[in-house]
This record gives C-alpha cells, sequence and structure tokens, in this order.
C-alpha cells in the first residue's frame, strides 16, 4: 500500500483573521508592557522594583514580542500554521491557545 504525499491544508479565512487580531492586539500589549518596564528601570531606586526582576521580565516580554512578530511575518509568508519541523498543519486548537505556536505537538522543541 503506498501513501499519497502529505498535502498542506491552509487555515480558513475566518479564523486566520481571528488569530491575526490575536497575534496584533497581543503585539501592542507586550510592546506597552515592555515600555513600561523600561521606564521603570530608568527611574530612581527602579520606581521600587528589583532591578534584576525588571531585567527577567523585559527579557522574558522582548521574547514574547520577537515570537508575537515571527508568527505575523509567516502569516503574510502564507507559512502560518505549519510546524516547522514537519510541515504538517497545526491542529486550530493549538494555535488558538498558543497563536505564535511554530511547531505541531508531535515535533520536539
Amino acid at each position: 500500500m503506498t501513501l499519497a504525499p502529505y498535502q498542506e491544508e491552509a487555515i480558513p479565512d475566518e479564523p486566520l483573521e481571528l488569530l491575526r487580531g490575536m497575534l496584533e492586539e497581543q503585539f501592542v500589549v507586550q510592546t506597552n508592557q515592555l515600555t513600561a518596564l523600561v521606564i521603570y528601570g530608568r527611574l530612581p531606586r527602579h520606581g521600587g522594583h528589583d532591578p534584576r526582576t525588571l531585567d527577567v521580565l523585559a527579557a522574558s516580554v522582548r521574547q514574547s514580542i520577537a515570537d508575537t512578530a515571527h508568527a505575523l511575518r509567516r502569516m503574510s509568508e502564507g507559512t502560518y500554521g505549519l510546524c516547522e519541523d514537519c510541515r504538517r498543519p497545526i491542529p486550530l486548537g493549538r494555535l488558538r491557545t498558543v497563536p505564535h505556536a511554530r511547531r505541531c505537538a508531535r515535533c520536539p522543541r
């Protein structure tokens, strides 16, 4: 028995637009969070926050911004929703939970 080559399936337009909206909103929220953290870091006594904690939080938010931007770039390239390793579609439920997901649950990170 021969198996047909795997066919890539596109995400329907309506869910794709909802996911795009979620990602764009996340990008704005994350950018605002980073701005606030940078401002706290420049205040005298860091606005009452621990400087190391601010650094860790800022690094985390920067990574989130990069992940979100990468997902938006994949959308514009037409590769959003496909696993970067096996090229199979990432389930819509996973994308709703983690809209910036790059891999399906089967592929190792």
